[in-house]
């Protein structure tokens, strides 16, 4: 498949890009938040004002091939950084594209007008759309000048780039937040379940939750687990010495759901209740030292902390 048809069927999808290899596309959680509809958990947990968040990523190709992964990564990882985009250029055509899709909800009569004017503004980059963001050279500067701009920044990682997050911290320009996904228990499950390219990927992992313990006094941190039912609900002792190796802020354990691709391998057995991940969490905690501090039932999602202070929540 050649590139350029690659971005046709991404465009299909709903995907804006704003580079070579750089791509935004709007949350259905901004959507329903500018329209008077429930926002995001991440606003009940930490305050993120979901109408003003702009979901992104800095590169569209993964190393990983994760099954339960809901975004077209065969299709994304046709596109290639053979030219590096700029980060301003970036940040520029992100904030262009999403206003032009927030200023299509303006006529919407069950728009929220309050929210609709807040949206305008952008105070939040999801760096997380598809693909591994810190493959991208100039992850930093971008990280950067969205600090400048007062823009808060959300890097989500698979792990197995850890000389780019040691790059980050040299640099001092580490995320305002950041999520390692915790998609297995041990190597083999991790083997089996996302499907990793690289051959020493357990070894980068490792290293790279390493790297959250070191940076944990320096940035949020957060370790997340996506959970796939008869898949990685297991082993929750193994879960625990990964989680106190990190020793995270927060942990985040998230029930899978049957989105797009993941269809083609997973069925609806996988996806665990609300009842089944909150249960998941609490075989988890007997094992390490966090306890539950907030829930979201409808994204079938626990919030777990050593001790829940009002930190958590970042000033709006």
């Amino acid at each position: 498949m050649t590139s350029d048809l690659a971005r046709k069927n991404l465009e299909k999808q709903g995907y804006k890009f704003t580079g070579k290899h750089s791509s935004t596309k709007i949350c259905h959680w901004t959507k329903s938040s500018v329209s008077g509809k429930k926002s995001c958990y991440k606003n009940k947990f930490y305050n993120i004002q979901s109408n003003q968040c702009a979901q992104m990523t800095t590169n569209m190709f993964c190393s990983n091939l994760c099954d339960f992964c809901w975004r077209d990564i065969p299709t994304s990882n046709n596109i290639k950084m053979d030219l590096i985009d700029d980060p301003e250029d970036i940040i520029n055509n992100t904030i262009k594209e999403q206003l032009k899709t927030i200023m299509g909800l303006g006529g919407n009569p069950n728009t929220d007008k309050k929210k609709f004017e807040e949206s305008k503004k952008i105070k939040h980059f999801a760096i997380s759309l598809t693909g591994e963001p810190t493959m991208y050279p100039r992850l930093g500067e971008l990280i950067k000048k969205l600090h400048e701009k007062n823009i808060t920044s959300f890097l989500v990682t698979n792990g197995q780039y850890p000389k780019s997050l040691e790059k980050l911290e040299k640099e001092n320009s580490l995320p305002t937040q950041i999520y390692l996904s915790l998609d297995a228990p041990t190597k083999e499950i991790y083997y089996n379940l996302d499907k990793p390219m690289l051959k020493d990927f357990w070894e980068r992992f490792n290293k790279t939750l390493d790297i959250i313990n070191r940076i944990k006094d320096k940035t949020r941190t957060v370790l997340r687990i996506t959970s796939v039912k008869l898949r990685n609900m297991c082993n929750e002792e193994d879960y625990a010495k990964l989680i106190e190796k990190a020793n995270p802020k927060f942990l985040e354990i998230k029930g899978f759901t049957l989105l797009g691709p993941s269809g083609e391998k997973l069925t609806l057995e996988n996806v665990p209740s609300y009842d089944e991940v909150k249960q998941f969490a609490k075989n988890i905690n007997k094992h390490c030292g966090y306890r539950l501090v907030d829930e979201d039932h409808s994204s079938r999602v626990i919030l777990l902390m050593k001790e829940n202070t009002k930190e958590r929540f970042l000033d709006s």
